[in-house]
């Protein structure tokens, strides 16, 4: 079994109006976001909010893929939990990669087609 270090504790929202939809959530949740990301490349982070809630961001897409809402779970090995999921009956969609921060993610699905995110932070974080 994939070890689950931290449970489902992060979300992105992708899409092509960030703008727009960084006032939906704000309106309708209270949540502040605040830009860690580039002029080219906007990833708007959550602000602390009310304790045990969950982190997550708002990612410009610039219209190159749908728009998604997608959550992610923390786990010990994303290769391993990339693997699982496939053998499982489920499908690797972005297959395991690491960003420059090096945290590790990868995008799967459910048997269902239900996509989901599974991470590692880097090591050390």
């Amino acid at each position: 079994m994939s070890t689950i270090t931290s449970g489902v504790n992060w979300f992105e929202v992708g899409t092509d109006r960030p703008e727009e939809t960084g006032r939906f959530y704000t309106d309708l949740f209270g949540w502040a976001f605040g830009e860690q990301g580039t002029p080219e490349a906007s990833y708007r982070v959550t602000e602390a909010g009310p304790a045990g809630s969950i982190q997550g961001a708002i990612r410009d897409t610039g219209g190159a893929s749908p728009n998604y809402a997608i959550f992610y779970v923390q786990v010990a090995d994303v290769a391993d939990a990339a693997r699982r999921a496939a053998s499982a009956g489920g499908k690797v969609l972005v297959p395991p990669r690491s960003n420059d921060n090096g945290l590790t993610f990868a995008h799967l699905a459910d048997p269902v087609g239900n996509h989901f995110g599974v991470y590692a932070p880097p090591p050390g974080a």
